[in-house]
């Protein structure tokens, strides 16, 4: 479905920046064209400054976007989510990053909660990077506590496991 979404925009790079940029910080577009967060407008030339384009880029983006049924009910209730992985440590959680082989691949995400309720660690938050939007794909595991012996290493041990990041 991304790629649909980014498909519909590939005669216009400004624009696809602009979708691209909106899909990754789950901005959404309400019924009078302005860019919003969660309900609150976001103006487009915070948008425009952030991506390095145009306010007018901005605008016909969303215009493009209400013309478009299926963009219209996808971004009408597009939704963000907090991230707590920058002020994990403040709370006194553990941040795990994970890097797959093939973000592709299905599992991943199976194979890294067993490894952690193997070790009895409490899940607050999980998160995945779409493959189609990221350029460096992930997975983010935020826990509880501290990571008992063995932990990290069984992770990493996992045949989808690039790389993890503690």
């Amino acid at each position: 479905m991304w790629s649909d979404i980014i498909h519909e925009f590939s005669d216009s790079p400004s624009q696809s920046r602009v979708v691209r940029f909106l899909l990754e910080n789950g901005f959404g577009v309400r019924e009078d064209g302005r860019i919003s967060c969660n309900g609150i407008e976001v103006p487009a030339t915070a948008v425009a400054k952030a991506i390095g384009s145009d306010r007018r880029v901005v605008d016909s983006t969303a215009r493009h976007i209400l013309d478009r049924p299926m963009l219209r009910e996808i971004f009408l209730n597009m939704r963000a989510t907090p991230d707590l992985s920058r002020v994990a440590e403040k709370l006194g959680y553990t941040v795990i990053t994970v890097l797959p082989r093939d973000a592709n691949e299905k599992g991943i995400v199976g194979a890294a909660v067993r490894v952690l309720t193997e070790h009895n660690l409490s899940i607050r938050q999980i998160f995945v990077t779409d493959p189609q939007l990221s350029e460096e794909p992930k997975l983010v595991i935020i826990i509880e506590d501290s990571l008992p012996t063995g932990t990290i290493e069984a992770v990493r041990a996992l045949p989808q496991v690039k790389q993890v990041i503690i």
